[in-house]
């Protein structure tokens, strides 16, 4: 392919980079020299497998890089090569005015070479050459010692510097590795702030990419975004030209499902570690609450227990510290009812007699209680139904309908469940599934959202069953606060004339 449309590569080489000297040569430019290379056809047939593009949209087979004595001559320079080739529309990049994350500085453009050749031209200064061959640190050798800084080295003062704090927050060698790499082969898009600043983010980058990269409590703390003055999602990729805005709320706080679409390595980072801590300190809090009930059924208080008692408890269980014991309890890793008798089993028998029965209080849930309190999906338990705790282990607390079938056995172990019972004051949206049979007529569907739309309620899922000639069988997952709110729901479909029968499926 390269011989039918290139011919002779030699000669096509030495023509154009004759005709850059001289055209540049005509505007009195100081130029220091102009250099050119084609691609190896190894290279080219990699960049058509790796970017899957035929060999037609290879638009750097022919390559010319113009070195300059500074930056004004750079943008002269490249009027001047566009008055001796048409550049391709689109392909033009300054990285001088809006450089690199790692101080790359170069204008790109690709321009119609002789007999339709496309070539790629990049113009530097000798400065910004020096430091793209031998990198950022470069730049402190390449200037005079005691020298003012400049702008590309501030720049990369706080490329290193984010770097540092990537490192910081990474929570093993090998996730800062995939962190880093992300940062260091981008291709950027630049977006701007609500008082006009640039900001340089990877091509992909969503506006949770962009919040975190303003700083890090502002990523932790969005909950929405407005992209050109229009609320958009929060998973929008974003595009060059666009001004961003992030609200954020008191309160808020990352979202695992964020991991999903963002792409920088800072915000990945911060989520993770966020994540992490707020589980840690979510499962130690758990895990005290299990042993606290736990203690209490034996007729025991924890505040009984000397700092010796754990310390024997710790070591017996190879833990190095409490939180890290009471950590595991809350994860399901460790049973509370057996930390509990071990406890009881250091304690002396004199302070046994002291201590005074406690009555036996259920483990309250106010709701989803954060990463380690969840609720099962056969049985959908919701505000006001009996429920009982079971242990997920490596994930905490899953709430069941005392009557499930499917912790019918577990719960023959009492070691593995805890008592549990609703907060008054719970909170939050619980999904709920549904069975609707429905006459099959015209517009049955559109009438059952609408109303379950005016009771204040959410459809998550539906899905739809010929049941026979006359009839269908709807499934939907509602989303509901407790159990009157449910009956609303029910009530109300029940009175559409299409419905036949409503009930739920547990």
């Amino acid at each position: 392919a390269v011989k039918k449309a290139r011919g002779n590569r030699k000669e096509i080489m030495q023509e154009i980079e004759q005709h850059l000297k001289t055209g540049l040569a005509k505007h009195h430019l100081p130029i220091i020299y102009v250099s050119g290379r084609e691609k190896h056809l190894y290279s080219i047939y990699k960049k058509m497998r790796n970017k899957k593009v035929p060999f037609a949209e290879i638009m750097d087979v022919y390559a010319f890089r113009i070195i300059s004595e500074d930056m004004d001559t750079c943008y002269r320079a490249l009027g001047a090569v566009h008055q001796l080739y048409k550049p391709v529309p689109g392909r033009f990049k300054d990285y001088i005015a809006i450089p690199k994350a790692n101080s790359y500085q170069s204008l790109h453009t690709t321009l119609f070479g002789p007999y339709g050749v496309p070539i790629e031209v990049q113009i530097r200064s000798r400065e910004m050459d020096h430091t793209a061959d031998a990198g950022i640190a470069s730049h402190w050798l390449y200037k005079n010692l005691g020298a003012a800084p400049d702008e590309a080295q501030l720049k990369a003062r706080i490329w290193l510097k984010n770097l540092m704090e990537l490192q910081e927050s990474s929570h093993n060698p090998i996730e800062f590795f995939e962190n880093v790499k992300i940062d260091l082969f981008p291709d950027e898009v630049y977006v701007f702030t609500p008082k006009g600043e640039i900001m340089e983010l990877p091509a992909g980058a969503t506006a949770v990419d962009f919040a975190y990269n303003v700083h890090t409590d502002i990523g932790n703390g969005c909950i929405a975004a407005k992209i050109n003055r229009r609320l958009a999602p929060l998973s929008t990729t974003l595009s060059n030209g666009q001004t961003v805005e992030v609200i954020i709320a008191p309160g808020a706080r990352p979202n695992p499902a964020w991991l999903n679409f963002v792409v920088t390595s800072k915000a990945r980072s911060n989520i993770r570690h966020f994540i992490k801590d707020q589980k840690h300190t979510e499962s130690v809090s758990l895990g005290r609450q299990l042993l606290e009930k736990s203690l209490e059924t034996l007729g025991y208080e924890i505040t009984l227990f000397s700092d010796d008692n754990w310390k024997v408890v710790l070591y017996h269980f190879n833990y190095k510290t409490k939180d890290d014991l009471l950590e595991a309890i809350g994860l399901g890793n460790q049973l509370p009812l057996v930390i509990a008798r071990e406890l009881l089993e250091k304690i002396a028998a004199s302070d046994k007699k002291q201590n005074p029965i406690i009555s036996k209080q259920p483990l309250m849930i106010k709701g989803s209680q954060g990463m380690v309190v969840d609720f099962a999906d056969c049985c959908r338990p919701i505000p006001g139904d009996p429920i009982v705790g079971v242990f997920n282990v490596g994930k905490g607390l899953l709430i069941h309908l005392e009557q499930c079938k499917t912790i019918e056995k577990i719960c023959a172990n009492p070691e593995r469940c805890v008592a549990v019972q609703w907060s008054d004051d719970v909170t939050g949206e619980f999904k709920v599934d549904l069975r609707v049979e429905v006459a099959n007529q015209r517009g049955a569907l559109a009438n059952l959202a609408s109303t379950i739309a005016r009771t204040d309620s959410n459809i998550e899922d539906i899905s739809m069953n010929a049941y026979d000639g006359r009839y269908n069988v709807i499934n939907l997952t509602v989303s509901v606060r407790d159990r009157r709110h449910l009956a609303r729901v029910m009530r109300r479909i029940r009175a559409i004339k299409m419905v036949t029968k409503i009930q739920r499926r547990r």
